[in-house]
């Protein structure tokens, strides 16, 4: 897959996926996300799977704390057919006005039904994400 195709089909998802959450879309949402996600680095929590991230979302949802999500500074890890690798930068917006902002990797694979969702997530501390900017751009 050319690099343009990869950032185009992630920053396509990356938009809906902020979109769904700021109609609290949980169906649509969650049919953005895979069965078999796996998200680490997030504060608390070992690994946090579909089950947690669906009743998270749903909480989140009903009782409307997210009031937007945005997402910048797109960079391409790599990419295949299936799947696609990047890091980019996220800040959740609060309904109380709090603002959560951090960099994260996201694998996006192409699942059995031609969609892709989100398989991989992970939460980057700062040597993290500049370990991974620096390798993207050898």
């Amino acid at each position: 897959m050319i690099e343009e195709d990869a950032q185009q089909i992630a920053e396509q998802w990356l938009t809906q996926a902020a979109e769904s959450a700021g109609k609290k879309d949980l169906k649509g949402h969650m049919g953005m996300i895979s069965k078999r996600i796996s998200v680490q680095g997030v504060p608390g929590f070992d690994n946090i799977d579909y089950d947690i991230w669906y009743k998270q979302c749903r909480h989140q949802f009903e009782m409307a704390m997210i009031k937007s999500i945005a997402y910048k500074g797109f960079n391409l890890i790599s990419s295949t057919e299936t799947q696609i690798l990047f890091t980019v930068f996220e800040a959740v917006v609060g309904s109380d006005g709090s603002l959560n902002e951090q960099i994260v990797e996201m694998s996006l694979e192409k699942e059995d039904d031609d969609v892709w969702r989100l398989v991989q997530e992970r939460v980057l501390i700062e040597n993290d994400a500049m370990r991974n900017h620096e390798l993207s751009k050898k």
